[in-house]
């Protein structure tokens, strides 16, 4: 009989479905993912397919477990984008696709949660400013416009939640989901009930919150059938994408940094004080004891998958990042005067303004597809700049960067970082991310792993990219012009969304 000494890690995230499954302590077996449709039926917002996050697991879980002995697999952890709000009725049913992290839809909610409340009180007590990244706010834009919906909702959770009550039957929501949705008191860590009352639904839709290393249920008959995973296994809380990220890079020392180059753009450091400030989110660390102030940049690698399908052509093939990364390539440090501004979703952490938008400056007829390119990932370079200033000024001091996910595999994307940021920016070998730091989690839970520390055997950190002195001066200025570039704007940008 095999000892139980594999995990599977799965990752719901905004662009691809991922499952991996690690032998441990270090050894990962197998990666299957599957990509995922992004909804932006009107300006700012943003929607997915629960349903195809589940038909997604489905295939990605019996790929990673082909071959493998049932007997040998010890538990699963899912993680995903954060909050994403996901809506069933009292049968289970999906009311509606998900409203994603990213969705800027709900400023005259939020407008009207900062009227009702203490600013200053509500941050304190939830570790969050009021933003659009509150629950409560897209649930009030849901009672708004889409009344019948809001009166069949019976739950109220978020995307691996969502994959949990598929593999399980048991509705709960992480501890981070339920944090950053700004549902939990930080004095007790509980789900207050007139925290919830602020989102106008039924403190039952809400359902109970669940740690992210310990079990909250087991695979059921049904989805053992449908999945290949073994009927009985034990199912871990879960965990956010860019909080199990940060686990699987290492990040759990003062100083270090994880640059998550996903579907959005986050940035989390790892602290022993909360240090709330309403310019970033804050999170738990998956290490009990520590905090992960954070903050996401509403779209990074969905803007450059969303620009790679109109400006490529069809001989750069299905996948043109890489052509377009080498037309960049040739062009200089600041992209000869051209300065984006990536707000395509809005933009959350660390303007906090739904109603921005993205922008390009200084088109001439000189620039190229090269030029727009290179313009959008300085873009996001520059934004991660913009949170490492943040971090500074509220007495973080930044040591060290790690890069993970999918956008890490882009060399030019890295160097420009590296360039922008003025220091080294560490690659990990094992660029999967929040589907190995989920996997890690299962192994705490499933008593495989005794010691957090030991995640270093999954996270082996690769080359780092050392910053171009010739190439400071180019990006100061771009930064500068950058960072001017939304102030100038922001009467526009209103403006438009006024109408």
């Amino acid at each position: 009989m095999s000892t139980p000494d594999i995990v599977i890690g799965l990752d719901i995230g905004t662009t691809s479905t991922m499952a991996v499954g690690v032998r441990l302590p270090g050894e990962i077996l197998a990666v299957a993912s599957r990509p995922v449709d992004l909804s932006s039926p009107e300006a700012g917002w943003a929607e997915e397919d629960p349903e195809q996050w589940w038909r997604n697991a489905q295939e990605v879980l019996r790929e990673v477990t082909a071959g493998l002995d049932p007997m040998s697999i010890a538990g699963l952890c899912a993680t995903g984008m954060l909050p994403a709000v996901v809506l069933l009725d009292k049968d289970g049913r999906l009311l509606r696709p998900s409203i994603q992290q990213s969705d800027g839809r709900c400023s005259e909610e939020v407008a009207e949660l900062a009227a009702e409340l203490d600013g200053a009180a509500f941050l304190k007590r939830t570790g969050n400013g009021i933003n659009q990244q509150l629950v409560a706010a897209k649930l009030r834009w849901i009672r708004r416009h889409e009344p019948e919906v809001f009166s069949r909702i019976a739950t109220v959770f978020g995307s691996y939640d969502f994959i949990n009550f598929r593999l399980t039957g048991t509705r709960a929501v992480e501890q981070n989901w339920a944090l950053e949705a700004g549902f939990t008191d930080l004095q007790t860590h509980r789900i207050a009930d007139d925290l919830v009352a602020l989102a106008g639904v039924a403190r039952s839709a809400v359902p109970h919150r669940s740690v992210s290393h310990e079990q909250m249920g087991r695979v059921s008959a049904e989805a053992a059938a449908e999945t290949g995973l073994p009927e009985g296994l034990p199912v871990f809380g879960g965990a956010a994408d860019h909080i199990v990220s940060a686990l699987g890079a290492g990040i759990k020392e003062a100083g270090d940094i994880l640059l998550k180059f996903g579907g959005a753009g986050d940035i989390v450091v790892a602290t022993d004080k909360p240090l709330p400030d309403a310019r970033l989110y804050l999170d738990y660390h998956l290490v009990p004891g520590l905090y992960a102030p954070n903050g996401c940049m509403a779209s990074s690698g969905s803007a450059l998958n969303w620009l790679a399908e109109l400006i490529a052509t069809g001989a750069m093939g299905e996948k043109p990042h890489a052509a377009l990364d080498a037309l960049a390539a040739e062009i200089p440090p600041g992209a000869d005067g051209l300065v984006c501004l990536p707000y395509f979703l809005g933009e959350k952490t660390p303007i906090h303004d739904p109603l921005a938008r993205g922008t390009f400056v200084g088109l001439s007829l000189g620039h190229g597809r090269g030029h727009i390119w290179r313009a959008l990932l300085e873009a996001v370079a520059y934004g991660f700049r913009h949170h490492i200033d943040v971090l500074r000024d509220i007495g973080h001091s930044p040591q060290r960067y790690v890069a993970s996910d999918g956008g890490s595999r882009s060399r030019i994307w890295m160097q420009i970082t590296a360039d922008v940021l003025g220091a080294p920016v560490t690659l990990l070998d094992n660029a999967h991310g929040s589907s190995v730091g989920a996997a890690f989690v299962a192994g705490i839970g499933a008593g495989l792993v005794k010691d957090w520390a030991e995640v270093t055997k999954l996270s082996r950190p690769g080359v780092a990219l050392l910053p171009d002195p010739a190439n400071r001066a180019a990006y100061d200025l771009g930064y500068a012009r950058y960072r001017g570039l939304y102030d100038r704007l922001v009467p526009y940008f209103h403006g438009v969304a006024r109408g």
